[in-house]
């Protein structure tokens, strides 16, 4: 039999279209799994502990609609390992992640889910009671409550022909990288030179403005104008500024992408 076939998980988040796309993120990639909804509040997540057997793992955002997520722990003393869920960036959780099997930034992208899980089922040899006892509450709590909540890019300086000057974030329609260079689309068609690659400018523009379509860009929901079907499940984007080539949205990612325009 597949060991995968007894694994129930759960998902603890405020947010429905977040816990909704997780949620089948999940399915897809294990879809032997039991996987559960729960309430994202504290009270009501602590009551279904109580009287319920305690998944296998828990996907656990860290902000939750009553309060801190740590506090839910402190309750209901989860035999489950956890993977936290979060808007925090890296800095801000290495302070805690020794304390769990994995965390995600949001937006979860489908390969660190995959990570996630394949971690947990390697740490799944018997002792995850026992590596949850060991959290030291007392400092998780004292890491995420001193940390600020991410304060996103607000504008960009640009290295010009022997001048320096700075255009807004809210101009920029999309991003995207061509042999190595990161170039800024702003509304009024014009390209600027970033000197960030995409994976970092990802980490610093605010997710509910900015979406990575591919590899190659990051869009900005003003820039899109409408979505076209295309083959083997992808579809394709069109933006204005136009861009010079198609922008394809892969199957995986589509889902992620209509929850992000209706949000």
């Amino acid at each position: 039999m597949n060991k995968r076939a007894l694994i129930r998980a759960a998902i603890i988040e405020d947010e429905y279209p977040a816990a909704r796309l997780l949620h089948k993120m999940l399915h897809e990639l294990r879809p032997e799994w039991e996987i559960i909804l729960l309430p994202g509040n504290i009270d009501e997540s602590v009551q279904w502990f109580n009287e319920n057997p305690h998944p296998d793992i828990l996907f656990l955002d860290i902000q939750l609609a009553d309060g801190i997520s740590f506090l839910f722990i402190e309750r209901a003393q989860p035999e489950s390992m956890i993977v936290f869920t979060t808007a925090y960036d890296q800095y801000a959780i290495r302070a805690f992640t020794v304390n769990s099997i994995d965390y995600l930034l949001k937006p979860i992208h489908v390969e660190r889910l995959t990570e996630a899980i394949k971690k947990f089922e390697r740490l799944t040899a018997g002792y995850s009671k026992e590596f949850n006892k060991q959290m030291d509450l007392n400092e998780l709590m004292q890491a995420l409550t001193t940390q600020e909540e991410k304060k996103y890019r607000t504008r960009f300086l640009i290295s010009g022909n022997r001048k320096f000057y700075t255009i807004q974030v809210a101009d920029i329609a999309y991003f995207y990288s061509e042999e190595k260079i990161t170039f800024a689309v702003t509304r009024d068609r014009k390209s600027h030179i970033i000197d960030y690659p995409l994976n970092k400018l990802e980490e610093q523009l605010d997710p509910q403005l900015f979406f990575r379509a591919n590899r190659q860009m990051i869009l900005s929901a003003s820039s899109i104008q409408h979505i076209e079907p295309y083959f083997n499940g992808k579809v394709i984007v069109q933006v204005n500024p136009p861009y010079k080539e198609s922008i394809q949205i892969s199957r995986e990612k589509i889902n992620a992408l209509k929850i992000w325009l209706d949000s």
